[in-house]
C-alpha cells in the first residue's frame, strides 16, 4: 500500500512540474507594441529587441531578470535598467534609469 502512495505522489509532482514547464512564459505579456498613456511615445518589445519611440535605429538588446529589464546597445555595458512596476495584458508601468515613471497601454 505504501508503495502505491509513493508512486501516486511522484506522478502528481511530475504532473505539476510538467504543467508549469509547458505553460506560456510570463515574458510574453511584455512583448508587443505599447503606446504612452500621456503622450505620443511608442515602445516596441520583441523577443530580442527593446525599441523606444518605435525607431528601429535605436533598438537595443535586452534580457529580463526578475522584475527588471536590462537593455544594452549592441551588447555594450553598462546595462540600462528599467524596473517593471506593473504589467498585465493591457497596461505596463516602467521606472526608467532616471527614476521617471513611464506608463504604457496597448
Amino acid at each position: 500500500m505504501d508503495k502505491y502512495a509513493l508512486i501516486f505522489i511522484h506522478l502528481a509532482c511530475a504532473g505539476v512540474l510538467f504543467s508549469a514547464a509547458c505553460s506560456g512564459r510570463a515574458g510574453n505579456k511584455l512583448h508587443g507594441d505599447w503606446k504612452a498613456v500621456n503622450g505620443s511615445e511608442r515602445l516596441k518589445i520583441t523577443d530580442k529587441k527593446f525599441v523606444p519611440d518605435g525607431d528601429e535605429a535605436l533598438a537595443e538588446d535586452y534580457f529580463v531578470k526578475g522584475d527588471t529589464i536590462f537593455t544594452s546597445f549592441d551588447g555594450n555595458q553598462p546595462y540600462s535598467k528599467f524596473v517593471v512596476q506593473t504589467l498585465d495584458d493591457h497596461h505596463l508601468k516602467l521606472i526608467s534609469p532616471d527614476s521617471e515613471i513611464m506608463e504604457y497601454s496597448r
